[in-house]
């Protein structure tokens, strides 16, 4: 293993560090380690130009969809603007003052405070959209999870 394929894994597993801390870009991140290997890695025959062009339209539309699911799965349960702006505001606040948890605990209370606070709602109104805010966030961080496992073992299989 040389300098390259080592510094293509650190990248990588940035990324997926990445994919529930949401100050980081994750799967931009894992593919950066897979066109780090394509460059400077040791043998990697397999992997072909093809190959990475694929892999950087999937990160692309999973990066897209990062920002569009939280969304949708707040919009599906009633919720507002308010709700989706304090799912991300309550996100920020718990990485920062109560990781891990807080991350997801605060997405869920910003969206139920931005319910309340900004269209009056009641907490079994607002309650609705808060926990598809939270679902939102949790299924968009399992699908980039997923993604950037799957480009984490073409990382490890093409630098050993």
């Amino acid at each position: 293993m040389n300098w390259a394929d080592l510094l293509a894994i650190v990248v990588g597993l940035v990324g997926l560090v990445g994919c529930i801390v949401p100050i980081l870009p994750g799967p931009p991140f894992t593919w950066a380690g897979l066109l780090l290997i394509y460059i400077w890695g040791h043998e990697a025959p397999a992997m072909t130009p093809t190959f990475l062009w694929v892999w950087c339209g999937i990160t692309i539309v999973v990066t897209i969809l990062d920002y569009i699911i939280p969304a949708k799965f707040t919009r599906a349960t009633g919720g507002t603007k308010a709700a989706e702006r304090g799912s991300l505001i309550g996100t920020f606040v718990g990485l920062f003052f109560f990781p891990p948890m807080g991350i997801l605990i605060g997405a869920f209370a910003g969206a139920l405070v931005g319910e309340i606070v900004a269209n009056g709602k009641d907490f079994p109104q607002a309650f609705g959209p808060a926990f598809g805010a939270f679902l939102g966030f949790i299924f968009s961080t399992f699908l980039k999870i997923v993604i950037c496992f799957i480009m984490m073992f073409y990382i490890v299989k093409f630098a050993i």
